[in-house]
């Protein structure tokens, strides 16, 4: 995939949307949409959970984005609502009540630069858990990133504990080394356990 082709909508276009532009709003979902499904698919933990939380995090980008602060900080707002979903739907298959529907942060503004840098890191951690094994990736977003107990995500993807434990050890292990600097993969690849 040719990422230039999939940028991220620029600041004055997220602006002119905010300010009721139905044109420039289109073009903002049209445009976010990429980035939202490569989210949810490494977020989520089937595709069609992944195809769910994508469409309702466009729903929102559509309906919220006159409320989100700062225009370069789209990326990690959407990253939020994607991840808010996937958690709502994890907790209500493990019979343990929905979520609040996704919304955006009140943390105070981060500075257009901090804004940026969020970006840029919330697409290399996404990428790297995307490019994990996909067995390897179910059980990292479940026990990590949506911070079930280790016997329900062991029950829900039908493996033993010490099965769920080993495949999570092997994910973190992996996705470590993939998003540690250079020295430090070069230095971590030499040495042997």
């Amino acid at each position: 995939m040719n990422r230039a082709a999939y940028r991220w909508p620029d600041e004055r276009l997220i602006r002119a949307a905010q300010d009721g532009d139905v044109g420039s709003l289109t073009t903002v979902v049209r445009q976010s949409q990429p980035h939202v499904r490569n989210f949810a698919r490494t977020l989520c933990a089937s595709p069609q959970d992944a195809e769910d939380a994508a469409q309702e995090a466009l729903i929102v980008l559509y309906r919220k984005i006159g409320t989100l602060r700062a225009t370069g900080a789209l990326a990690s707002w959407m990253f939020r609502i994607v991840r808010n979903e996937c958690l709502r739907q994890v907790r209500q298959l493990a019979g343990r009540g929905e979520l609040p529907e996704p919304g955006p942060e009140t943390d105070a503004e981060p500075s257009a630069e901090e804004a940026a840098l969020q970006g840029l890191e919330v697409e290399r951690i996404a990428a790297a858990i995307g490019a994990l094994p996909e067995d390897q990736r179910r059980v990292l977003i479940l026990r990590d990133l949506q911070g079930l107990p280790g016997r329900t995500v062991a029950r829900a993807l039908g493996l033993s504990t010490p099965a769920m434990k080993s495949r999570l050890h092997r994910a973190r292990t992996t996705l470590r080394a993939s998003l540690a600097p250079p020295r430090e993969a070069a230095r971590e690849g030499g040495r042997r356990p």
